[in-house]
């Protein structure tokens, strides 16, 4: 993405006037249509470019090497249509997102970088409750559990834990990998609990339990909230920067104030650095609420041995690495490892 942001700057004169060209042809009447149609022209030839320049390392990463190690299940014909639909999911999001941060820009010059925070906030929320209804169908089929006994374990569970769901449903993975999964999706009415088909197949209703109270310790201790909140938080600042920014170089570079779209790729640049150099602290925020799940996890189902085994197996089944470096851990590790997190449970 960077390698793209980088080219995008070097043409952001040329991407703004083909978009000012082409929007240009539109009749004086439907005239507030011509930000939409610039914002949908400019992303579409920056995504295009994106898509040029990622394809290669996403096919290597996401196909040829999860079938190397024998991960993936899935056809590179269905491979490439789920990279397609992605693809044009972020295009969509992406196409109202900036949208509207340029018409809060035109709007609200001196404080577009506060108010676009906080509307990635709402975004955010609004994209947690429709996820499980209208963006995960998109990739994954879910159905419900069919098996009454784990079923209703489950939501008593999730009684127990203080968190009301709609439902309990299986989420199929096999026809896409081997890994394994559970999770807790949703807000208010869109709440619920996706255990996938591999999950189903290979581990035991003990296992399966304790995977889920993981899950809803994160519910339990508001991570979901707390999450929302820093991501607002490096939001505020990158686009604060990033006002900044446009404002001192962006004459030099031929952007023509704030709301012109040639500054788009400046701002994700600046966003984007801001976000990579914030990654270290908000992993470790992660870490540390994951080892929180766990005890929650632990002290609610009261199995350990379940939680250790189905430790090690989800370790092994996923290739998680046993031996990561610190320096690895502290960047990018949003989990402790595996062997850590079973050795919290086995030291007590």
């Amino acid at each position: 993405m960077l390698v793209v942001l980088v080219l995008a700057l070097g043409f952001h004169l040329q991407l703004r006037d083909l978009a000012a060209s082409i929007v240009g042809v539109l009749p004086r009447s439907v005239a507030w249509l011509e930000l939409p149609a610039m914002v949908v022209i400019y992303l579409a030839a920056l995504g295009g470019l994106e898509q040029i320049v990622s394809l290669p390392l996403a096919l290597y990463r996401g196909f040829i090497l999860e079938h190397r190690y024998e991960l993936s299940t899935q056809s590179l014909a269905r491979w490439f249509a789920d990279y397609l639909k992605a693809g044009l999911l972020g295009f969509g999001l992406g196409a109202i997102g900036v949208g509207a941060l340029y018409g809060v820009m035109a709007r609200w010059p001196d404080w577009w970088w506060a108010i676009g925070a906080a509307g990635l906030s709402v975004m955010l929320i609004v994209l947690v409750h429709l996820g499980p209804i209208l963006i995960l169908p998109l990739f994954f089929e879910l159905k419900p559990l069919a098996r009454p006994e784990l079923r209703d374990r489950l939501v008593r569970l999730a009684g127990r834990a203080g968190a009301r769901i709609v439902g309990v449903f299986e989420w199929t993975l096999a026809d896409r990998t081997k890994k394994a999964n559970a999770a807790l999706t949703g807000l208010g009415q869109t709440r619920r609990i996706l255990v996938s088909d591999t999950l189903l197949a290979d581990y035991s209703d003990d296992e399966i339990e304790v995977v889920l109270a993981h899950e809803l310790a994160h519910h339990v201790h508001h991570d979901l909230w707390k999450g929302i909140a820093l991501e607002t938080a490096v939001a505020f600042l990158g686009f604060l920067a990033a006002d900044r920014l446009i404002r001192s170089v962006g004459p030099v570079l031929g952007i023509r104030g704030l709301s012109d779209l040639a500054g788009l790729p400046l701002l994700l640049v600046t966003a984007g650095a801001l976000s990579l150099a914030a990654l270290p602290p908000l992993n470790a925020v992660s870490r540390a609420n994951e080892r929180a799940a766990d005890r929650f996890a632990v002290a609610l189902t009261q199995k350990p041995d379940a939680f250790v085994s189905a430790m090690r197996r989800l370790g092994a089944q996923n290739l998680a690495e046993e031996h990561p470096s610190p320096l690895v851990q502290w960047i990018f590790y949003s989990h402790p490892p595996v062997k850590e997190r079973i050795a919290a449970v086995e030291d007590k």
